[in-house]
């Protein structure tokens, strides 16, 4: 599993978005600018996000996007889910793929199998308020 740069922009778009939530309506150019992303790249994302209620969108004069719900709502693992489709470590894990006619003596696949587990259950687990906090001075230090 890789996640591409669409991915990895979503996340920061919904981050800074939920940085600024209390400012209403964020224009597009001001994510764009903060974020370093193209604003036409940045356009398909958002188009994305609104599409599928994870972000409002205005128009006009006072428009941009907003969050339409809190942070602490909102998954990793659904922006994710939502910008990548399938996370899936191998092609026998993806939805909707054929079944593998060695499953029955696959020996990896169990491992395959729980490994993708792991990963759905800690990106569900992660908020986007989870990300929006800031480590404490100091406590970045790691032996």
């Amino acid at each position: 599993m890789m996640v591409s740069t669409k991915g990895r922009y979503a996340l920061r778009v919904m981050i800074d978005l939920a940085e600024h939530q209390a400012e209403g309506y964020v224009p597009l150019k001001a994510i764009a600018e903060r974020q370093e992303i193209s604003e036409k790249y940045l356009e398909s994302i958002l188009k994305s996000l609104v599409q599928n209620h994870f972000l409002a969108g205005m128009r006009g004069k006072g428009g941009g996007y907003k969050l339409t719900r809190a942070p602490e709502q909102y998954t990793v693992g659904s922006i994710l889910h939502l910008t990548e489709g399938s996370l899936a470590t191998v092609a026998c894990l993806e939805p909707g793929a054929p079944t593998c006619p060695r499953m029955a003596e696959c020996r990896t696949y169990p491992m395959w199998s729980k490994l993708d587990k792991m990963i759905e259950d800690y990106l569900q687990s992660v908020t986007l308020a989870d990300l929006m906090a800031k480590p404490e001075q100091g406590n970045e230090y790691v032996i």
